[in-house]
């Protein structure tokens, strides 16, 4: 395989500008609250000022259960940052992420009454064929949260696993990954005053779990802030958890689409759910380094594919990994390690089908940190 994996690579070299995909990247945050839910406390305009300020291009608002924000006339282009409004369904657990709908599952934010619809007795299957009905896409939000005890902080992950037709879920979320840190004062106010080193990056159930269900279909992996901007008390004082011109320096979901933004919003908005049904996406934790100009694609002499497409292998293809700045490149196959390297970029051949998604840490602080987590390209 090695001199064939050669001889592939010259003639993909040679002729470069005939593989490469032309693919534009626009950084986003999704998972987020305003005052718009009980639990927020940031206004609408000072969540888009924050996103400006951090060269965000699109957010997607999940408000507790109902769309008044959007139905207010607050979904549309702010100076170059695009909001799109969408819902958190909210039982005591298995919480939900809904967007591209226009009506919201229930008529009013009960959440203003009691903190979660268990009254309801809503089963996780019916809200997520309620928003494929509604021809809206969906996300099971933060799985694997297991809450701060120590702080009072109730657990609320996805324990129904039997259900179907959900477009994807996250696979990294800020406030998932940084309240596992809250173990003791000590360490809390460590997380709060530096929480980009406190972070661990996804958590390993959830990645097997990911690439499991990605066995048996696509299954879209998104990142998650999950930011309401809260006020907390300890020792007398008054700590802001965190404030959005803060918490948009963390994770945040890449998308990488053929179509440029077009400065319409309905255009723009169909572009974005595109991206994300098609899987053409990755996450990054961008507070040390920026991740725009990552690439990942695989390749042979007359086919090119990129996180989330199929990929047909004839007898053998290449995989194009290149980053903006030097990292450790992981290529994962089939949920297991497949190669490994250090470097602002990686090529190597496949000859054999599977799953193959990239992991990437960069060297920070003394180790190796959590950076890019992209997309699987589905190799048949």
């Amino acid at each position: 395989m090695f001199v064939r994996e050669e001889i592939l690579k010259a003639r993909l070299k040679e002729e470069r500008h005939t593989f490469v995909l032309k693919l534009n990247d626009y950084v986003g945050v999704i998972h987020l609250h305003s005052d718009y839910s009980h639990d927020g406390r940031a206004s609408i305009l000072e969540i888009v000022d924050a996103a400006r300020v951090n060269g965000i291009d699109f957010v997607m608002l999940t408000d507790h259960s109902w769309l008044q924000a959007k139905y207010d006339g607050y979904e549309r282009t702010y100076d170059g940052v695009r909001l799109f409004i969408g819902i958190e369904v909210t039982p005591r657990y298995n919480h939900y992420l809904a967007f591209g709908i226009d009506e919201p599952l229930i008529t009013c934010d009960l959440s203003w009454v009691f903190p979660y619809e268990d009254e309801l007795d809503i089963s996780p299957q019916f809200y997520i064929d309620w928003v494929r009905s509604k021809g809206g896409i969906g996300f099971i939000a933060h799985p694997d949260h297991e809450g701060a005890p120590r702080f009072h902080v109730k657990q609320f992950n996805w324990n129904d696993w039997t259900v179907s037709g959900y477009t994807g879920i996250g696979i990294w979320d800020f406030m998932t990954d940084w309240q596992s840190r809250l173990k003791g004062y000590a360490s809390a106010l460590l997380s709060y005053y530096f929480p980009a080193y406190m972070l661990r990056g996804p958590k390993k159930q959830t990645l097997r779990r990911w690439d499991e269900l990605n066995r048996t279909r696509k299954i879209v992996g998104i990142g998650e802030l999950d930011n309401h901007e809260t006020v907390k008390e300890m020792f007398g004082f008054e700590f802001y958890i965190f404030p959005f011109s803060k918490a948009f320096r963390f994770i945040r979901t890449h998308i990488v689409t053929e179509a440029k933004f077009l400065d319409d919003d309905e255009l723009d908005r169909e572009i974005i759910l595109s991206a994300l049904r098609r899987g053409r996406a990755y996450v990054a934790l961008e507070y040390f380094e920026k991740a725009r100009g990552f690439s990942f694609v695989i390749m042979d002499e007359s086919e090119v594919a990129t996180m989330g497409d199929e990929f047909y292998l004839d007898e053998l293809a290449i995989i194009q990994i290149e980053l903006p700045r030097k990292g450790k490149i992981r290529i994962i196959k089939d949920g297991k390690l497949f190669r490994e390297s250090v470097g602002i970029e990686m090529a190597c051949g496949i000859d054999e089908p599977g799953i193959y998604r990239v992991e990437v840490y960069h060297w920070k602080a003394l180790k190796y940190r959590p950076w890019i987590f992209s997309n699987p390209v589905y190799v048949r």
